[in-house]
């Protein structure tokens, strides 16, 4: 029997992303942030200052030790970044210059040694060659142009390397993980946002409705599904159906830009 979870003692660096990001959509959004908030993110951002160049676990949560992983400097990135905007737009008191070169830094860091040459793809980990559907998180975050070379050249790997059907894999590697693996929910709707905001509304829109048919009775999708189309995992899983409708959303704007043009 167990209880808990693995991951209670990783290292996991692509969460101080996730909490600008959305701090900065909520100030942007919702209602301005306080003063106290602000000071509490700064010594955040300082933190990650000098940390987004350490090794961890990831968003995946590998259990093959800590590596230099593209997703979390890309979310280290998305960190330094964001509150970079806040304090530019609300004139808070930030070290700018500071916080600057960090954030160009990771971008150098990221176009360089995070770029497989060979692959003619962002990688997983420094100076790599394994693929990683969390690169297709990219766009979607602002790090990449949707049609940038670059990105439509990682995007051609991606559905090459990791794509089955509709279906996508997070990767193809040994992670330290027990049993079998099936493919994400979450990063075939990435996938599908990509080709959205790339231009391909006509193959995004038909692997949405190919990809909606894998949900139950009640629309729900669990993390993963197997290549039968079995749900696999926590189900219902939440980062799944956040993924799906950000998909949804994006595809439908497009698709109404198109019906204006």
């Amino acid at each position: 029997m167990r209880i808990g979870n693995g991951a209670h003692g990783q290292v996991q660096l692509d969460i101080y992303g996730e909490l600008l990001d959305a701090v900065y959509l909520y100030n942007k959004y919702g209602e301005p942030i306080s003063h106290d908030l602000w000071s509490q993110l700064s010594r955040l951002i300082e933190w990650v200052c000098q940390n987004w160049d350490q090794p961890d676990e990831g968003i995946w949560e590998v259990r093959g030790g800590k590596q230099p992983l593209f997703y979390s400097r890309l979310m280290c990135w998305v960190a330094v970044d964001r509150a970079l905007r806040l304090a530019e737009k609300r004139s808070f008191p930030a070290p700018m210059a500071r916080w600057l070169g960090v954030r160009d830094a990771i971008y150098q860091q990221m176009h360089t040694e995070f770029w497989n040459e060979e692959l003619q793809s962002f990688v997983q980990t420094k100076n790599g060659k394994t693929l990683d559907a969390a690169c297709l998180l990219a766009p979607l975050v602002r790090f990449i142009s949707p049609t940038d070379p670059r990105w439509l050249s990682t995007l051609r790997a991606i559905e090459e390397g990791l794509v089955d059907d509709s279906l996508v894999y997070r990767y193809k590697t040994e992670d330290g993980l027990i049993g079998s693996e099936g493919t994400f929910c979450m990063c075939s709707f990435w996938l599908i946002e990509c080709l959205a905001r790339s231009g391909e509304v006509k193959r995004a829109r038909f692997l949405l409705e190919k990809t909606l048919g894998y949900a139950n009775h009640l629309g729900l999708f669990a993390e993963e599904l197997s290549p039968s189309g079995e749900h696999l995992g926590n189900f219902p899983q939440a980062f799944t159906h956040l993924a799906l409708i950000s998909a949804a959303f994006e595809l439908n704007r497009r698709l109404d830009e198109k019906g204006k043009g």
